[in-house]
Parts: C-alpha cells; sequence; structure tokens
C-alpha cells in the first residue's frame, strides 16, 4: 500500500519559519530511552503506515530539501520516495504527481502533512477498492471542506470553505485505488486542470456516475498550518491523548 503526501505547499499562513512547516515540531516522541521533538508531519506517517502502507510517496518544492535530509530513504518498515512540484499549483496537481508510481490495483492513502488527528488507526476504518474519506467532526467546518453524506454514508457533495455547511464533519484523509486516481486525474485535465482542491474535482467525479464512501471514525483533528492550530495541537497532545 502507498501513502501520497502532497508536501509542497509554502505555508504562508505559519510564516515566517527556517525550515519547511512540514517540520513544525509539535509535541514529542520518544526514541529508545531518549526524548526528542516530533515534526508534524510524523503524525501522518505514522498513521499511514499503522494502516499498511510500506511505501511513502513525499510531493515537495524544489526548496525543501530539508525534509528529504529528516527523514531519509524510510522511516520504520515504510520506504519514502520523493517527487518535485516544480511550481505550487494547488493540491490536485500535487497528488497527481505521484501517479507514475502507482498501479492501478493498488490502494493509495492521502493525507494532509500539517494535520494532526485522532485515532491514530482511523485510517483502518476506510474501505478499499474504490474512494472513500476519513471524516473528522470540527466545530468550524467553514474552514474545511465539509463532506455531505446520506445515511448509508455515500458522498453526495463536498463543499470546500463554504459558509453555513451543510455539515459539520469535514474530511482529514481519503483512501482509494491507482485507477480511481488516475479517473480523477484524467477528469481533472479534462476540466482544464483548473480544480485546486480535491473537493470541487470529487463533486464533478459524484456527477459523472462515480461514487465515494465517507466513515464518521474520527474524534478529532487540527490544522497546524496556522499559529492558533499550532496552539491547539500543542494543548491536544497534552491532554494525554498521546
Amino acid at each position: 500500500m502507498w501513502g501520497v503526501i502532497p508536501a509542497a505547499g509554502l505555508g504562508s499562513r505559519i510564516q515566517p519559519l527556517a525550515f519547511s512547516k512540514e517540520l513544525l515540531p509539535v509535541g514529542t516522541r520518544r526514541d529508545g530511552d531518549v526524548e526528542r521533538p516530533r515534526a508534524v508531519s510524523e503524525y501522518l506517517i505514522d498513521r499511514m503506515i499503522l494502516a499498511g502502507a510500506t511505501r511513502i510517496c513525499m510531493v515537495i518544492s524544489p526548496g525543501k530539501s530539508d525534509i528529504v535530509e529528516y527523514y531519509g530513504a524510510s522511516v520504520g518498515p515504510a520506504h519514502i520516495c520523493y517527487v518535485v512540484q516544480p511550481v505550487a499549483a494547488g493540491l490536485c496537481d500535487a497528488i497527481f504527481r505521484a501517479l507514475p508510481w502507482l498501479q492501478p490495483e493498488e490502494e493509495v492513502l492521502v493525507g494532509l502533512p500539517d494535520t494532526v488527528w485522532f485515532p491514530e488507526h482511523g485510517l483502518r476504518s476506510l474501505d478499499g477498492g474504490g474512494l472513500s474519506f476519513l471524516l473528522f467532526p470540527v466545530e468550524h467546518p467553514e474552514l474545511f471542506d465539509a463532506v455531505v453524506t446520506d445515511e448509508q454514508g455515500r458522498v453526495l457533495e463536498i463543499q470546500v470553505k463554504q459558509r453555513d455547511a451543510r455539515s459539520r464533519w469535514v474530511w482529514g484523509a481519503f483512501k482509494l485505488t491507482g485507477a480511481v486516481m488516475r479517473e480523477l486525474h484524467d477528469l481533472w485535465c479534462e476540466r482544464g486542470r483548473t480544480d485546486p482542491y480535491i473537493g470541487t474535482l470529487v463533486n464533478a467525479y459524484l456527477a459523472r456516475g462515480g461514487s465515494a464512501r465517507a466513515v464518521r471514525a474520527g474524534e478529532a483533528y487540527v490544522d497546524v498550518g496556522t499559529l492558533h492550530g499550532y496552539r491547539e495541537a500543542i494543548q491536544l497532545l497534552s491532554g494525554g491523548v498521546e
């Protein structure tokens, strides 16, 4: 199983930093008897590995060599490769940079490296063989991509940063096959590569007859890309959750 991590963003909401935002220290971890700071992106990588990922593709910008230096060739049992997004062109463009390495039948996990969420095993609840989203309850869904579902968990619409969102459940990660990612990529190209967000592209995919499911298995979700979110993450981690 692959994990794809779009890590090419500029991080303008939390700058200035002297390093890539994905390496922002948030909480700590232990290596044997030694306690050390934990980069925020380590949380997502650990969760992907817990869900079965053995290969991780990190999509970085040309100036983010510090991510390569930090992670090197592997994390635990997972091998890591790096793909460069030449210019910042949105989340869809970043994710699709991994396509040349994915086989149609392979399962792929996708998440955001500047988030901290629980439970750790949340990705295990996602269905295989199609497209499924891991949802989290938040107080301000208008700041995220709110996912509207029916009673069976089928995705009806993704409301991208929309006021008065009809759902307080937002997606924090998703799982799909290489074949579905290819379908989304082809649709994105057909639409002139104008979708910077996954949500609007998925809406078009659903309108074309595609399907997606959502699982409300998330408990807590924090976007660490802002100073407020950083403080929330510190509070969440200091509350005895991990």
